[in-house]
């Protein structure tokens, strides 16, 4: 069989067996689209057949986009990577530390010794930590119950710090305030801007924050896999506001608009002649940006969500403006130096400067990390690495 061949016949008995509902993969090479594949349906037992243009709720997949748009930021010189954001955001100049929990379990906070700026927040190492991955913000979230996104409508309420900026990593909101620093830096809604600034240059038409008639009618459904490994539909449940436009998630996308965004990365910031980045910045994105500080084991804290992450176990990791990094080659697939992330609901991508190929597979289960999904994942990154030769 052919690496092609072997991708698809991966992918079609996962869904011929029931271990996704559906899949679909696609693999560039900076010009051309050298992958594609939809496998399975859109929502299991549904019928309806999961197709290449299928729409996906790609979550954390947005950082990388609101990276981009904040990096156009730098590029004019109208933000740092190491200015104090607080003066942009005020609830960025106030941040408190969680530091411990009192005898009755009420928190206590103090303020921070350090300030938060562009860089520390496209690096997670800002001090924001997701509850879903952090005991103590999970216990912290029961004593002030407020939906997430709430705390960016009211930011007096702003979520706490793990730690003081700079000094560990964490994944977090942290991108989430990046978009807010760019709203207040431009004076549009972050939707707005980067409808304007990258989706609509690069072509990336079905990419949104807002579930419009054509989109929906192309969205996959959601699954959640209980602990004995089935999967069951679930009720589609809009992760947020639309209206509050978060920079760290939120986005729908389709698996080729995707394609574009990496393949303009791959092209030094340019695609089809468009440029939305300049190639100096799109290296500077790919190198490590946390100093000594090394990407930490993300322990679960809510099964139900997330299963407990570590790629490539035993392997330092670094973290780039805003893309994970693996530092050695992968045996079989990426390169060292090659810039990665996911989303919630099991979307991911890569993206490999060194070779000029990257991929992404989608799509729509939890908990995050799935083991099925990730080794769909890398048979198709290994795949694509025997057709590139």
């Amino acid at each position: 069989m052919t690496a092609r061949a072997d991708i698809d016949a991966a992918l079609q008995r996962a869904t011929d067996i029931g271990a996704v509902p559906g899949v679909v993969a696609m693999a560039t090479n900076g010009k051309d689209t050298i992958y594609e594949g939809a496998f399975g349906e859109k929502s299991l037992g549904s019928g309806a057949t999961m197709e290449k243009d299928t729409v996906f709720w790609i979550a954390s997949m947005t950082k990388a986009i609101t990276a981009t748009s904040c990096m156009q930021l730098v590029e004019q010189g109208r933000l740092g990577l190491d200015d104090d954001l607080g003066g942009l955001v005020p609830a960025l100049a106030t941040a408190k530390v969680l530091d411990s929990f009192d005898a009755a379990g009420k928190p206590v906070l103090r303020p921070a010794n350090a300030p938060i700026t562009l860089r520390r927040l496209l690096t997670h190492t800002a001090g924001f930590a997701y509850d879903m991955w952090n005991a103590d913000m999970l216990a912290y979230s029961k004593q002030v119950p407020m939906p997430r996104h709430e705390t960016f409508i009211k930011p007096e309420d702003c979520l706490p710090l793990a730690f003081d900026p700079g000094t560990r990593w964490a994944y977090g909101v942290n991108i989430d305030w990046a978009g807010k620093a760019l709203e207040a830096v431009t004076g549009q809604s972050l939707d707005a801007y980067m409808q304007q600034n990258v989706c609509k240059p690069l072509g990336m038409n079905s990419t949104g924050y807002q579930l419009r008639p054509d989109i929906s009618a192309r969205l996959a459904g959601m699954h959640q896999r209980a602990p004995d490994g089935k999967l069951a539909p679930t009720a589609y449940d809009p992760p947020m506001d639309p209206a509050t436009f978060l920079g760290g998630g939120g986005l729908y996308g389709s698996p080729g608009d995707y394609i574009r965004f990496i393949r303009m990365m791959l092209n030094q910031g340019t695609l089809d002649g468009v440029q939305v980045l300049k190639p100096e910045t799109v290296a500077l994105m790919g190198k490590n940006h946390m100093g000594d500080l090394n990407v930490e084991v993300m322990d679960t804290a809510i099964p139900t969500l997330s299963n407990t992450a570590d790629f490539w176990p035993g392997m330092t990791k670094k973290w780039g403006l805003s893309f994970l990094i693996n530092t050695r080659d992968v045996p079989g697939g990426r390169s060292a130096d090659s810039l990665c992330w996911g989303g919630l609901r099991n979307t991911y991508f890569w993206i490999d400067p060194k070779r000029g190929v990257g991929g992404t597979i989608m799509t729509q289960i939890l908990p995050w990390a799935d083991p099925t999904v990730l080794g769909l994942y890398d048979e198709l990154e290994r795949g694509v690495y025997r057709m590139i030769g």
